[in-house]
């Protein structure tokens, strides 16, 4: 009994490193670049850059598709696209948002909580786990918010209202919000993952996943592969859930999963088209 107890604990310690190790080579070479990870810049580019590289193929898509049927079946909203004029508007209010009150708070955070990174990575699993519960609790707390500023007229008029200025979503208008929605829903994704006690690789790894949920819901786009048909049981709303808020405002106002529009009776049934 020994010898086996012995084996399955080595066993046990093997598959532990292994899961740590997945990580461990990109962990080591980002430490090694540890210059640029604790410049107060990089929280803003960081953001920045991951959210227009998420929204450059669907710019291109939004470009092409008026003239190629193959793109045009994709489109939830096929008689709406966005000009020109549209899209720079959006892209001025965001670099707007990142450089007056992103870029204050995250010099106010480096200062006031040096960032220190350990040596060893998260095991995969927990990095994984780690972050769904990032996105549970995010789900939950932008359903309240969300909820809350449809229902006061007065919250919705002088917070909510710049967001809505578009029926027809499409990718760039993820960012298209005020100071308060920015930095409100901006706080809860920053203080969750110190909640929940998680490995800084593990944080950055669940805002990149919360940006291409977020630009994903807003593309306007609805694919075979897109997050909503990958999850089983409409547990997952993505595009048609979104977009359907954008265009009834008095549904599906959780980002992206579903369970708190079924209990709150505000889930609008999207018909899911066939590709």
């Amino acid at each position: 009994m020994n010898g086996n107890n012995h084996s399955l604990l080595h066993d046990c310690t093997a598959t532990s490193m292994q899961d740590t190790l997945v990580l461990q080579n990109t962990w080591d070479l980002m430490r090694a670049n540890d210059n640029l990870l604790k410049s107060l810049f990089f929280p803003v580019i960081f953001s920045f850059t991951v959210y227009m590289g998420f929204c450059l193929p669907f710019v291109l898509l939004d470009v092409l598709s008026p003239k190629m049927t193959c793109l045009r079946k994709y489109k939830i909203q096929q008689q709406n696209y966005p000009t020109w004029a549209m899209m720079r508007s959006c892209i001025m209010q965001t670099v707007y948002n990142h450089i007056v009150f992103i870029f204050p708070l995250t010099v106010a955070h480096w200062y006031w909580r040096p960032v220190s990174y350990p040596v060893q990575a998260p095991g995969l699993v927990k990095a994984l786990l780690d972050i769904f519960a990032c996105l549970l609790l995010f789900d939950f707390q932008n359903f309240v918010w969300h909820l809350m500023h449809h229902k006061v007229p007065w919250l919705y008029k002088n917070f909510h209202k710049v967001h809505h200025k578009y029926t027809s979503t499409f990718a760039l208008t993820t960012e298209h919000s005020g100071a308060w929605e920015t930095l409100s829903l901006g706080f809860f994704a920053a203080i969750n993952p110190l909640l929940l006690n998680c490995h800084p690789l593990t944080e950055m790894m669940f805002f990149v996943v919360n940006i291409w949920l977020s630009v994903e819901d807003h593309s306007g786009y609805d694919f075979p592969w897109s997050t909503h048909r990958l999850v089983p049981f409409g547990l997952f709303g993505g595009a048609p859930h979104h977009d359907g808020h954008h265009m009834k405002f008095k549904f599906n106002y959780a980002p992206y999963f579903t369970h708190w529009d079924r209990l709150f009776g505000t889930l609008l049934k999207t018909q899911v088209k066939d590709h």
